[in-house]
């Protein structure tokens, strides 16, 4: 049978892959070469794609958590007659700890059973595809190892117990008895290497990963609301990385649908430029300044000098700009969900936000591009000068609409900070010249969105100019600056918003939209928290963050009606949308306090009430 629904996986990280394994204990997604490489299982997408079980025998219930601080993975199996669990991590290089961790992994599965109490019976079902599926490789037991290779590259998997090979399958049934430990251990080489390294326990492969794991942790210690919440989607994010560049994929899958059975199926395992200013918001507020440090050197190299056009969005994890899309037609889909890609095309497209996302992002950083190097000069001054000219053209906006182009009021808006940002270095980034030429686009952007982006008899500002369409995307407002929270037409647009597209707390990013999307509804809480509403946005945010699976792990959509998670999972977006939300109200706590303590400051004597309150 195909894998169980998208939110009842489990996700692991290497600094390199990810592995998404289900409650039954069986791993339906890995791709071990690189997050955006060929699964060696893919159940995910086609029972026949592969994938490696460990589950008990008979009925069960299942209860399973992260080890604490870590991306272990432990499922406890209750049955009639006894208890057994299964740990699951993907291996840290031996001793690499703290920000060094997943830079040189070597590529291996680990798994423990423990049996706990009474005796279970465990049945082991090993079943690699390569290349999506396409090809079953022969299986050979030589010397306890089991060796499979198809597709360009090698798997072996060592065990404590003997497997039976036969039909591109290894199987075993095992009694396990409390006390008793049963280690598996799997590990990926190219098919050109004659041997890959050598298979360590996998007890010694868990505990490595718990030490480098919990010493990461160990150094980002965020202080603001929501702690727990925000810590457990900062190590979501760091797994989300593919450490030897620094570059962090939206998401570790390809094709798990928006809508069951509808065709918006992307491939997201790779970076969007997009992403980039939220990302190092969000790794700035959950206390990870080296790693914010390493995405903004990744995005420098990968962009290198702005002479493309339009400008590029989305890169491979090493920087490769050509994605080009093809179907897996052999695949099935997730619940039927075709096509089933690899590569995305919007690689092509324009989208002039990208230009604000990363002017945003070097603002931020900006103590630390101090002296600013000539090449992050060049390409800072390079997007400025892109965004004076293609402000006015129309784009494929933020959603990344495959239709016609559209005068997207977000993509104007976003034009309108990599202004302001250029406007505020100010001779760091230019000469006066440039600077007033800066000026006068910034201001002209922002009174043809104030005009054209309005709608009168809406009451709000809409998706795009002279449009009737709400567009969930014009709550980026006030988060980069361009309006209030608080300005009237602002805060009519938050309510009418909230009232079309919201049900249950989650915000739908248009009328026909098929479910919430996540970071949508995070930018609700910054609004409402920038507005003073504090509370409310409060209790948004307690609302969303326990839409998370039992994992803490959001996919990019939620279901408005059943609460089912849909889209590539985990993903990024969301994740980056909790922190800066929980960020967004830990400022508006602080400001909040400030102002309790001045209005508590004895009034001069002599002052009249208007100079006191002064």
């Amino acid at each position: 049978m195909q894998s169980g629904r998208i939110s009842e996986h489990g996700f692991l990280a290497d600094g390199r892959s990810a592995v998404l394994v289900d409650r039954a204990g069986s791993v339906n997604w890995w791709c071990p070469a690189r997050f955006d490489g060929p699964s060696v299982f893919g159940r995910l997408l086609d029972d026949r794609a592969g994938h490696w079980s460990i589950r008990p025998e008979g009925g069960h219930t299942t209860d399973r958590s992260y080890l604490d601080d870590t991306l272990v993975l432990r499922t406890v199996f209750t049955t009639a007659s006894g208890v057994v669990a299964v740990t699951d991590a993907l291996a840290l290089e031996p001793g690499a700890r703290g920000h060094d961790i997943g830079r040189r992994s070597p590529q291996m599965l680990g798994r423990v059973v423990e049996g706990l109490s009474g005796e279970v019976p465990v049945l082991v079902d090993y079943q690699p595809r390569f290349e999506y599926g396409l090809v079953t490789g022969y299986l050979m037991d030589s010397g306890g190892v089991i060796t499979a290779a198809g597709g360009g590259c090698r798997l072996r998997l060592r065990a404590d117990v003997p497997l039976t090979c036969g039909q591109g399958r290894a199987t075993a049934r095992v009694t396990v008895r409390a006390g008793e430990t049963y280690r598996f251990t799997l590990g990926y080489a190219p098919a050109s290497e004659d041997e890959g390294p050598a298979l360590p326990d996998a007890d010694r492969v868990v505990a490595d990963a718990v030490a480098g794991w919990r010493s990461w942790a160990a150094l980002h210690d965020y202080r603001g609301r929501y702690r727990d919440a925000v810590r457990r989607s900062a190590m979501v994010v760091q797994g989300m990385t593919y450490q030897p560049s620094g570059a962090v994929v939206a998401a570790a899958t390809t094709s798990l649908p928006e809508l069951l059975g509808g065709d918006r199926n992307y491939d997201y395992r790779f970076v969007w430029v997009r992403d980039f200013s939220l990302t190092l918001q969000a790794l700035w507020l959950a206390a990870c300044p080296d790693e914010a440090n390493r995405q903004f050197s990744w995005v420098s190299r990968a962009m290198g000098r702005i002479d493309d056009e339009p400008v590029p969005i989305m890169y491979g994890v090493e920087g490769e700009r050509d994605l080009t899309e093809h179907t897996l037609g052999h695949l099935a889909g997730y619940a039927g969900s075709r096509p089933v890609l690899v590569g995305n095309d919007a690689w092509r497209q324009r989208q002039n936000d990208v230009l604000g996302e990363i002017l945003d992002a070097a603002w931020l950083m900006r103590d630390y591009l101090d002296p600013m190097s000539p090449d992050v000069r060049h390409l800072l001054r390079a997007l400025a000068d892109r965004a004076v000219v293609d402000w006015r053209r129309p784009d494929a906006g933020m959603w990344e609409a495959r239709d016609a182009e559209r005068h997207y009021v977000s993509s104007k808006v976003q034009c309108w900070t990599a202004l302001d940002r250029a406007v505020r270095f100010g001779s760091r980034l230019g000469d006066p010249s440039d600077v007033a030429r800066w000026v006068a686009a910034r201001d002209e952007v922002r009174e043809v969105v104030l005009a054209r982006g309005w709608n009168e008899r809406l009451g709000a500002y809409t998706g795009a100019f002279d449009s009737d369409e709400l567009d969930a995307s014009v709550l980026i407002m006030p988060l980069v600056g361009f309006l209030p929270a608080a300005d009237p037409r602002m805060r009519s647009t938050m309510d009418v918003v909230e009232r079309r597209l919201s049900h249950d707390g989650l915000l739908r990013r248009w009328d026909d939209d098929p479910a919430g999307f996540v970071i949508c509804s995070f930018w609700l809480v910054g609004c409402l928290a920038q507005a003073g509403e504090r509370e409310r946005a409060g209790k948004l945010f307690e609302q969303l963050a326990a839409r998370v699976n039992d994992l803490g792990l959001y996919a990019e959509q939620i279901d408005q009606a059943t609460g089912e998670h849909l889209g590539n999972f985990p993903q990024a977006f969301s994740h980056i949308g909790l922190i800066n939300a929980a960020g967004h109200l830990t400022d508006a706590d602080e400001r909040a306090r400030q102002t309790t303590e001045r209005d508590r400051q004895p009034v001069p004597a002599g002052a009249g009430p208007t100079e006191g309150a002064r």
